[in-house]
């Protein structure tokens, strides 16, 4: 049998007795629920969620926190719903239709005591069980750029190739989704490219720092992930959200200062990457996109 998979969040904003959290009726089945939807074909996961929250409930949310997923059987088939939860920047115009005809704004536990599965209520006790959110760091390396060492110039002149701005369209659309404040790329060429559409689309610059770079000839290589990781934790303490294009010789390494987690798995592929979710100077989650 063919899985369905879905995906969805917790939209989540500043009430006058704390915080509260958005929940929705659906009519054809009499239940109340936490916006979700299935994804469409070749859809990342983190945009259909972003997409079936505004589509489901009017709120225009940014992805902060991975949460667990769902996991149960609809119509006979296996189904699996990822959620994160998600700041609401703006809400308002909803009107009821078949799919939905209700949304409320509630404290946490009046919601999980409203909706209608175990497996809502289970998400919902993992967001309450969360810190705040100060900042939220998109973390890419650079898209697909041929191979090292062909080419007539140096290394770091190397363009991205059709693949590589075929993934840096993609990671556009990722980029967009948490509304960075800043954009910033490690020296190289292809890094700088990596980030092209996302400025473009966003209005942004992009901020070259060579705190991003992977090392260079005499340069140790745990002296660079250091300033990576230095530099991620610059900007999460500043507050807010950004994202950073680096390369992959320092990646792991930083996430793995950042994490404390030493010989996790932490490699990125090319055009892959992670988002890291902190409260104040401290990394509370690192989600492979």
């Amino acid at each position: 049998m063919t899985g369905i998979r879905a995906a969805g969040g917790v939209p989540w904003r500043p009430g006058a007795g704390g915080i509260e959290v958005c929940v929705v009726h659906r009519p054809r089945y009499g239940d109340w629920t936490l916006p979700k939807g299935k994804l469409e074909p070749a859809e990342h996961p983190l945009v259909a969620a972003v997409r079936e929250v505004a589509e489901e409930s009017d709120v225009r949310g940014v992805p902060q926190v991975r949460l667990p997923s769902a996991h149960y059987r609809s119509e006979g088939h296996p189904k699996v719903v990822d959620y994160w939860s998600m700041r609401a920047v703006a809400s308002g115009g909803f009107q009821p239709d078949t799919e939905v005809d209700e949304v409320r704004w509630l404290p946490v536990d009046d919601a999980a005591r409203l909706v209608s599965y175990p497996h809502d209520a289970e998400v919902l006790a993992a967001f309450a069980a969360l810190p705040p959110v100060t900042a939220t760091l998109l973390v890419v390396r650079h898209g697909h750029a041929g191979t090292r060492g062909t080419g007539t110039g140096p290394d770091t002149a190397r363009p991205l190739d059709s693949e590589g701005w075929a993934q840096a369209y993609a990671l556009a659309e990722l980029v967009a989704l948490i509304r960075p404040q800043r954009l910033l790329s490690a020296s190289p060429r292809r890094c700088v490219q990596t980030l092209d559409p996302a400025a473009a689309r966003l209005d942004l610059p992009i901020e070259v720092c060579s705190d991003l770079d992977e090392p260079r000839a005499g340069q140790q290589p745990d002296e660079r992930a250091l300033a990576l990781a230095a530099c991620l934790l610059g900007l999460a303490g500043a507050g807010g959200s950004a994202a950073v294009c680096s390369q992959g010789k320092v990646i792991p390494r930083a996430l793995e200062q950042l994490t404390g987690r030493v010989g996790e798995d932490f490699n990125t592929p090319k055009g892959g990457g992670w988002l890291l979710a902190f409260t104040g100077d401290t990394l509370l989650t690192a989600e492979r996109l």
